[in-house]
């Protein structure tokens, strides 16, 4: 990768610059996390997603157009067949300076060195709870050894940063985050707790009900540590603050809800089947595939609707814990 610096030509009509991409490779997933998908999710057809090369099209335009930051997510990306390519011929791309992965961590053992090598800088990992049987129950089918296995994997190749990320849920794993802090002082990784985020029909849990604020989260830590705000930014909405004492970890809360981050939104995702969503929380969108597959080998085409789209990116996703307001994109279609 190389740090090139490109003029960035994503500027939406609120003056924010789009400098970050979440690219979503797949919908589907080894696991079946509660807050992410129904237990028996229809998974979109593999003739409908777009294909590797398209992928790596889509990203090599917004790298031209500026930006310099693209995660790969899911669904869980390493479940996707051949995807090392991807982020081997991203990760050689110019003008990119960060590469990242968001993984549920249950392939590392085999993927980590190839990712390192590939040019991914940064990893976050979701892990919700350290009890065996309480993974069990809130990812349905997973193993938590597997996903520890994955994490010491990945500490072990050197990433730039390695993170955890939790979703808090009231009654569910509240009661963990002092355990999951510890966790990651022992390993010198970092963790960020974050707030549910309503999108998908959710008959497991009632939100409402479950929600547990970042300012809970705080007020808990700080009866045990020394929490200072930290300077840090990887680009993201993640607010970190510095723990007294243990230089190696920092704690991050992203707040969609108590502490709303729109104002200085720099990111756009892709879903798996080339959606352009311009907002997390809005039904806001283009169809790059239909674009890329209407105007085969013009990747002028793409580009331009990239630049086009930042007209319709609007102001905030204006989360409601009791609104029902997307019920049919979950967490697994939208990327995570």
């Amino acid at each position: 990768m190389s740090a090139t610096t490109t003029q960035n030509q994503l500027i939406d009509r609120f003056g924010r610059t789009v400098s970050y991409v979440r690219l979503s490779v797949t919908d589907r997933c080894d696991l079946r996390c509660v807050y992410c998908m129904p237990e028996k999710m229809k998974f979109v057809p593999r003739t409908q997603l777009l294909t590797l090369e398209e992928m790596e099209s889509v990203g090599r335009a917004f790298i031209k157009l500026g930006v310099d930051k693209i995660r790969i997510t899911g669904g869980e990306p390493l479940v996707r067949q051949n995807i090392m390519q991807l982020f081997r011929n991203l990760g050689a791309t110019d003008g990119l300076r960060d590469l990242t992965l968001t993984t549920n961590a249950t392939q590392l053992v085999k993927y980590a060195r190839p990712l390192k090598d590939a040019g991914v800088t940064r990893i976050n990992v979701s892990l919700d709870t350290l009890r065996p049987d309480r993974f069990r129950d809130m990812t349905r089918v997973g193993d938590l050894k597997k996903t520890l296995d994955g994490i010491d994997a990945a500490i072990a190749c050197d990433f730039e940063q390695i993170k955890i990320n939790t979703v808090v849920l009231r009654n569910h794993n509240h009661d963990e985050i002092l355990d999951l802090v510890n966790f990651c002082i022992e390993r010198g990784i970092d963790v960020s707790f974050i707030e549910e985020m309503p999108l998908g029909q959710n008959d497991h849990h009632d939100r409402a009900v479950a929600y547990y604020s970042s300012d809970q989260i705080l007020e808990d830590l700080q009866q045990h540590f020394e929490l200072m705000p930290s300077t840090m930014t990887t680009a993201g909405p993640t607010r970190y603050y510095r723990l007294g004492g243990h230089d190696n970890t920092r704690v991050g809360f992203i707040s969609p809800h108590s502490h709303n981050f729109c104002d200085s939104c720099n990111r756009v995702r892709v879903t798996a089947e080339g959606r352009l969503l311009l907002c997390l929380g809005q039904e806001h969108s283009m169809d790059l595939r239909h674009v890329m597959r209407s105007h085969p080998g013009e990747p002028e085409a793409l580009e331009q609707a990239l630049i086009d789209s930042m007209q319709i990116k609007p102001k905030g996703h204006d989360f409601n814990l009791n609104s029902q307001e997307i019920l049919l994109r979950h967490m697994n279609m939208t990327g995570g």
